[in-house]
């Protein structure tokens, strides 16, 4: 990377912010969606995870390095190289939802870094492609979670979750082209 595409990086970073103990990046381009308002949403999320799950909102802190909030084309994502969660803009502007799904999501990812903190330090950096296995175990922490929550913010996350445990391998973890589906976010927006 040159200096000045760093500088130039530098220069348009969101400014930092901690929230619930963990660093957060908003990146929002959309200027129908209140940025405010995406990070109370966040704070909400992560407010359940401390209450109902701290164990995970304590693994969280320790395996990621942040939590990013952008357009993409998934709810959540996880990526290892710079142990980042990725939340999605529109997902967290949504009011039609409880931030109980939010949470989940985000306690979903969590899960993922905490697999890849174990490979880390255990396996010595054995990497494995995301497979059904592993979904399927941050589903069944998503379960948990849906099921520790009050009955009517649970109900949805253990619904969703419930769902994705009984589907076949392929389906859990399918296979994604990132090309076709960034495109359809640029395309929306």
């Amino acid at each position: 990377m040159n200096l000045l595409h760093r500088l130039r990086r530098t220069l348009t970073a969101p400014p930092p912010r901690r929230l619930h103990g963990v660093p957060v990046a908003l990146v929002n381009a959309r200027p129908d969606i209140d940025s405010a308002a995406v990070l109370e949403r966040l704070d909400e999320a992560l407010a359940l995870i401390a209450q109902y799950a701290p164990h995970r909102l304590r693994h969280l802190q320790r395996d990621i390095r942040g939590i990013r909030v952008e357009r993409f084309p998934t709810r959540g994502a996880y990526f290892p190289d710079t142990r980042t969660v990725l939340t999605e803009l529109t997902f967290l502007a949504r009011r039609d939802i409880s931030a109980a799904p939010v949470a989940s999501s985000i306690l979903h990812e969590g899960v993922h870094a905490r697999v890849h903190a174990f490979r880390t330090r255990v396996l010595r950096g054995v990497a494995a492609p995301v497979g059904a296995r592993e979904e399927r175990l941050c589903r069944r922490a998503e379960l948990a979670f849906g099921r520790a929550l009050p009955a009517e913010l649970g109900a949805p996350v253990v619904e969703r979750a419930l769902a994705s445990l009984a589907l076949a391998d392929a389906e859990v973890a399918p296979a994604i082209d990132w090309t076709v589906a960034m495109g359809r976010v640029q395309q929306d927006g």
